[in-house]
């Protein structure tokens, strides 16, 4: 038995260490003796579970982490555990193409997929044994996705997720490092980044990729674009960079702060927020120029945001979190 473990705080998508085992037939079948390639079980604390990622289905939240958790919430306060998940592995990430059609994928190389927005899902994909932990992936329709992970790997489907192809996205001298979080753009552009300020950008779905740099050395955790082209990237030791031409160039942007960047959502006011370790969030009100820094009283590590009408719904180690915590700047 092989190990391949990461520091929680150095990769935030491997906070739970990514564990190999002797190598597993190719394919999607798991072994039956596999723990994580069962059904994920119902749990009375499921909404404490550490959670990765958030995204909505129409207007229903849904949410993923460890132990294979689905969280569905329909008013963003109460939340619910998914009827059927086949997994008990780590999910690490989730885009719903539409309010019913979503996927979610993690560790064991696992993408699943979901037609009733996210009630049930299904098994497409899984690799238990190979140390290829799925870290962020983007559809931009039901049938054409890319989900991308440790060492520069990529993979590519077009046909719902049933078949995968390798795909190189790294160039030669940046081919081993870890792709942490995918995003698109308004215009259509498609970005990819990760480990030692790594950012890579595809104008044409993915068929080809070129290199960018924000000048910085510390790993990036996540993207967004904004509703009037602004792109914003952030990561490790409070690292925030934003771009007004579609990612060719980055400007870095004041956080306040050396804690660790997790998430980032725009709101329905047209205001940024963004989270990270700590209990950090940081709030913009001028298109992410600026931004002032509060931090929860609780200190959660906080690992995703979404935007809940004008506030932002926060998730984070500990499940969802309510939004008026009391906070102090």
């Amino acid at each position: 038995m092989s190990h391949l473990l990461m520091s929680p705080l150095r990769y935030l998508p491997l906070l739970m260490a990514c564990l190999s085992f002797p190598a597993a037939a190719d394919g999607t079948k798991a072994p039956a003796h596999w723990p994580s390639m069962e059904p994920a079980r119902q749990v009375s604390n499921a909404a404490a579970a550490p959670l990765l990622a958030t995204a909505r289905a129409g207007k229903r939240v849904v949410a993923v982490g460890d132990h294979g958790v689905i969280l569905l919430s329909d008013d963003g306060a109460s939340f619910r555990q998914a009827k059927a998940v086949p997994v008990r592995t780590l999910l690490t990430t989730l885009q719903f193409v539409d309010a019913r059609h979503g996927y979610a994928a993690g560790h064991d190389g696992v993408v699943l997929a979901t037609q009733d927005g996210g009630e049930t899902w299904t098994l497409l994909r899984a690799t238990p044994g190979l140390e290829q932990p799925i870290l962020a992936m983007h559809f931009d329709s039901l049938e054409h996705g890319i989900a991308v992970g440790l060492y520069g790997w990529a993979i590519e489907t077009h046909d719902a997720g049933r078949t995968w192809t390798d795909l190189a996205i790294a160039s030669r001298e940046s081919n081993d490092r870890h792709l942490l979080h995918m995003f698109a753009t308004a215009r259509g552009s498609l970005f990819v980044v990760g480990e030692g300020g790594t950012i890579y950008r595809s104008t044409d779905r993915g068929k080809s990729w070129e290199g960018t740099t924000t000048g910085g050395k510390g790993s990036l955790w996540h993207g967004l674009g904004l509703s009037d082209g602004t792109l914003l990237v952030c990561g490790m030791r409070g690292h925030l960079y934003r771009s007004s031409d579609d990612g060719k160039t980055w400007h870095a942007v004041d956080a306040h702060t050396t804690q660790s960047l997790t998430g980032i959502a725009e709101l329905a006011d047209g205001s940024v927020a963004v989270v990270g370790m700590g209990g950090t969030v940081l709030t913009s009100k001028d298109r992410a120029k600026t931004f002032t820094r509060v931090e929860r009283a609780g200190q959660e590590a906080l690992t995703a945001v979404l935007a809940d009408g004008a506030r932002p719904l926060l998730v984070s180690m500990s499940g969802p979190l309510a939004v008026d915590r009391p906070t102090k700047p």
